[in-house]
């Protein structure tokens, strides 16, 4: 009797949202099917502008919604947009800014991009989405406890999920280990820029996720980033008590991410914050 009752109260996601995923050289963005996690048709991509301004930006973003809402397959006007952002997000303002210009700090990215493109939209950092695509349709579906998704990119992301909900920028690349920024040492970037083997990396590798294991014990280690193609180089070589996998998403994940968190954030006050909002999927239509 509960469960009905539950299920009268929940709220019917709409069946696409459009996601757009900002990343320092090139914003893209996708229809997003909300029932099973995948992009329908083409994604659109356009080169981030050089400088990266708030005004440049988000006229990039517009110009992306517009071609994907003029397709047969767009969702209504009505239905928000989900925006990922290479920064930590508060309240929907920009606290940081990685990868993209420094006049981003202390922007209302919400507020902006609300207004620029005429409907709402929920921004989210770019490491979150992709942990709750991860969570959601990925790797770490049906999960409980902690699951922690990190990303190895040009630094070091992460996305920190309990019991199915997101605690929100979880900066666990910036741990200081052996007196360096963790991410200085241990993301693909790294790893390029030192010209090491991936046994050598495979060290640094397992030297970070000890450490986090220690702080955290999680459930689950989730392993991102375009490198995780390349999984099998140096997963194997780590020894954890904790299991670790790589994504299943792949570069879909910060799209999907963004738009799901839009989708759960349809009808609430703006700014209300991704994590206060379970992951348990409400029904889809």
């Amino acid at each position: 009797m509960a469960k009905d009752t539950d299920k009268k109260k929940s709220k019917k996601l709409p069946a696409t949202v459009i996601g757009v995923d900002i990343g320092g050289t090139g914003i893209k963005g996708g229809i997003v099917d909300l029932e099973k996690g995948v992009i329908v048709g083409e994604r659109y991509r356009i080169p981030t502008p050089k400088p990266s301004t708030p005004e440049a930006v988000a006229e990039v973003v517009a110009q992306i919604v517009a071609e994907l809402s003029s397709r047969p397959e767009g969702p209504a006007a009505d239905v928000p947009v989900g925006v990922t952002f290479p920064a930590i997000i508060q309240h929907g303002v920009a606290r940081s800014a990685a990868n993209v210009d420094k006049s981003w700090v202390n922007t209302d990215v919400d507020a902006l991009f609300t207004k620029v493109l005429g409907r709402d939209v929920h921004v989210i950092n770019d490491a979150d989405a992709a942990g709750l695509a991860e969570v959601r349709y990925g790797a770490g579906k049906g999960k409980m406890g902690t699951v922690l998704v990190i990303t190895l990119g040009t630094g070091i992301g992460s996305a920190f999920i309990f019991d199915g909900r997101l605690v929100p920028n979880a900066e666990l690349g910036h741990l200081e280990i052996d007196g360096h920024d963790a991410e200085t040492k241990a993301s693909a970037v790294a790893r390029e820029r030192d010209g090491i083997d991936w046994d050598e990396y495979a060290v640094r590798l397992q030297r970070y996720f000890s450490h986090v294991e220690f702080l955290f014990s999680p459930e689950l280690f989730i392993v991102g980033g375009g490198i995780s193609k390349r999984s099998n180089e140096y997963l194997p070589s780590l020894q954890l008590r904790t299991p670790i996998i790589p994504a299943q998403l792949k570069n879909h994940a910060g799209i999907v991410g963004g738009a799901l968190q839009a989708a759960l954030l349809l009808g609430t006050k703006r700014h209300t914050p991704a994590g206060a909002l379970a992951l348990t999927p409400p029904d889809l239509g």
